[in-house]
């Protein structure tokens, strides 16, 4: 039988890893454990080059070279006769593959040691089938239609015209159309440097308003490079987060809201919201399956995640040139309870009868709303009134009051406490409060 590059698309996800044997001048052999093997195109493969100067050195001399790469599912065998064709440190590919190994092996906790040097590619003469004597067990690739699942899911999104339909949109069709159950759909906030979960599916708690700086593990390497991350085997590498997920951190006393995970998750990928290649969120999956997300997946992924981008630009832009009729429903007759909500100046956290909300912007924006409402009663704001209130110091580019007042209202649902923000029609706002307010600053 004759194998293509493709059709060993599972040996090459760094589940197992690969084994290259050299020779130098005087055919003395040396073999070398390799952590990332990558296909280039249907004729070549690219290898890091971190640590192994007996490798790189002996091919330069000899340019013949054995790779044995090893199917992760079912453990089949594969030998690839090599020759070195050129290396390379700058360029597409060796930016993927550097951030594939800087973001692995920061999980290792070994992010300053293993970078990447440069990358040798080189051409395959051929591939030969090495069964195992004891066998391995045939895997049935599934069958899926990933082009119609994402033409449906890129569909719905675009019928939806604000970011909260947007954003259950995206992780709803990505569930039922791709069989993913577990992720976030995080916005990215460039004036605080970081990437702000607004929506999620398949956690309890949500993580909703959780935070993760650009450069931070998968997600943020994800946000801050643009480029999709993934690993297929987290039992090789640490999981991401692990700290935090190990433990529950009291969200009152560190006004931090722990990012959601899987205990057993395997496999994760990080996909980048791109609108004209600047980053504008990323939706983060994870599986207990090892190799999870294959390349049909990751191209699905990322032309959902483009589609949520355009749409959520379009929801913003929206949101600033006019504002739809809304019908605002009536407030229920005000009880006896009291509402105590503290506002801390220095971080702009809220505390609503003692319980953590938020902080940043969004603090500001409730305590904006609260305040107009205490004093003259008011229960209704425009987008357009907020952008232009100078208090708020809202950012002068690219303020992305939707999605910050998509990320208020679901802290607000999540908590079940009684004060609410329900959507009024386009740029509209509605504040609902379930007793007498009573607002200290701090």
């Amino acid at each position: 039988m004759t194998w293509s590059l493709v059709e060993l698309e599972a040996c090459f996800e760094g589940v197992i890893p690969s084994i290259i044997s050299t020779a130098d001048a005087e055919g003395l052999p040396n073999i070398s454990y390799l952590s990332h093997v990558a296909i280039v195109d249907d004729d070549h493969v690219a290898l890091s080059n971190q640590f192994f100067a007996k490798t790189a050195a002996n091919i330069r001399l000899n340019p013949q070279a054995t790779l044995l790469v090893v199917d992760g599912h079912n453990g089949a065998q594969f030998r690839l006769d090599l020759r070195f064709a050129y290396s390379m440190e700058s360029g597409t590919l060796f930016e993927r593959l550097a951030l594939q190994v800087e973001a692995s092996s920061a999980q290792a906790g070994m992010a300053d040691v293993m970078r990447l040097r440069h990358v040798d590619v080189f051409r395959v003469l051929a591939i030969i089938d090495t069964p195992s004597p004891a066998g391995t067990p045939a895997r049935r690739k599934p069958e899926r239609n990933r082009l119609d699942a994402t033409r449906r899911i890129v569909e719905r999104i675009a019928a939806e015209t604000d970011a909260d339909g947007i954003v259950d949109a995206t992780l709803d069709g990505i569930r039922e159309g791709l069989g993913f159950h577990h992720g976030l759909f995080l916005h990215c906030y460039p004036d605080k440097g970081q990437v702000v979960a607004i929506g999620s599916t398949g956690y309890a708690p949500s993580g909703i308003g959780a935070e993760v700086p650009l450069g931070e593990g998968l997600i943020g390497a994800a946000a801050e490079s643009g480029k999709t991350v993934k690993v297929s085997d987290l039992s090789r590498v640490r999981r991401f987060g692990s700290a935090i997920r190990a433990t529950t951190p009291d969200e009152n006393r560190t006004r931090s809201i722990p990012l959601p995970g899987m205990a057993e998750a395997m496999s994760q990928i990080a996909v980048p919201l791109l609108l004209q290649d600047t980053v504008e969120g990323v939706l983060f999956f994870e599986s207990a399956e090892r190799l999870a997300f294959g390349r049909d997946d990751e191209a699905a992924l990322a032309i959902i995640a483009r589609q949520a981008a355009a749409s959520l630009a379009l929801c913003e832009r929206l949101s600033l040139e006019g504002e739809s009729a809304g019908h605002r429903r009536p407030d229920p007759p005000a009880g006896e309870t009291r509402i105590d909500v503290v506002h801390h100046g220095f971080d702009d956290s809220i505390f609503v009868n003692g319980d953590y909300v938020i902080k940043g912007v969004a603090g500001r924006l409730l305590v904006f709303m609260m305040e107009q409402s205490l004093a003259s009663g008011r229960r209704e704001f425009s987008n357009r009134e907020i952008r232009l209130d100078t208090t708020l110091r809202l950012p002068d580019f690219k303020d992305n009051l939707e999605t910050r007042l998509l990320l208020l209202r679901r802290r607000l649902e999540e908590k079940t406490l009684p004060v609410r923000l329900i959507r009024l029609g386009r740029g509209k706002i509605g504040l609902e409060i379930d007793g007498h307010l009573r607002l200290t600053r701090q």
